[in-house]
Order: C-alpha cells, then sequence, then structure tokens
C-alpha cells in the first residue's frame, strides 16, 4: 500500500526560531527527501519556494489557505537574494581605494 503523499497549508516552525507559512509538500532530490514550502505572494514581496532539510523543522502546524496566507505577511521571510559578483567586485575595489594611514 502506497503512503499518500502530504500536501497541506502549513506553519513550518524551524529551529533557531524561524517560522514560515505556505504549502507544503515533499520533493525529492539526488535521493534526498526535502519539505518544499511554496510561500504565497505577500504586500512585501513576490511568491517563492523554500526546500527544507527534515531534520531542521521543529514542527509543522497544518492550517488552512486563508491563514497561510495572513502569517505569510506577517512573517515576512525572504527569499534568499540572488548574489552578485559585481556587488562583491565593487566592495572589494572600495577596499583598495581607500586612503591608508602612515603610507
Amino acid at each position: 500500500m502506497e503512503t499518500p503523499k502530504f500536501e497541506s497549508y502549513a506553519l513550518i516552525e524551524l529551529f533557531g526560531h524561524t517560522r514560515m507559512a505556505g504549502k507544503v509538500t515533499e520533493q525529492a532530490i539526488g535521493g534526498s527527501n526535502f519539505i518544499r514550502v511554496d510561500v504565497p505572494e505577500t504586500t512585501h514581496q513576490g511568491k517563492f519556494t523554500r526546500l527544507l532539510n527534515p531534520s531542521a523543522i521543529y514542527a509543522i502546524n497544518p492550517i488552512t489557505e486563508e491563514v497561510a496566507h495572513n502569517l505569510a505577511n506577517q512573517f515576512q521571510v525572504a527569499p534568499i537574494d540572488q548574489w552578485d559578483i559585481q556587488d562583491f567586485i565593487r566592495k572589494e575595489q572600495d577596499k583598495l581605494d581607500e586612503p591608508t594611514e602612515g603610507i
């Protein structure tokens, strides 16, 4: 008998006191299972997806879609920013351009 796939809106509590809300499902990548949280669009940001290692999760609390949207708006959990090499290069160049004392 096949176990049904988990799919529910939920409040996710992570170790480190981070909370997020959205549609929760399971996703396998490279032979490992992850918890997928699709965080809905809020007044502060667009929708995004985060994949979590199950061992990082303290609790999964099933809730309604409406409650998930309201909590996502309150929590303001941000997606990971795209790393920009140009910003890194500019910051390093600024350090090199700073005047040094005693030289």
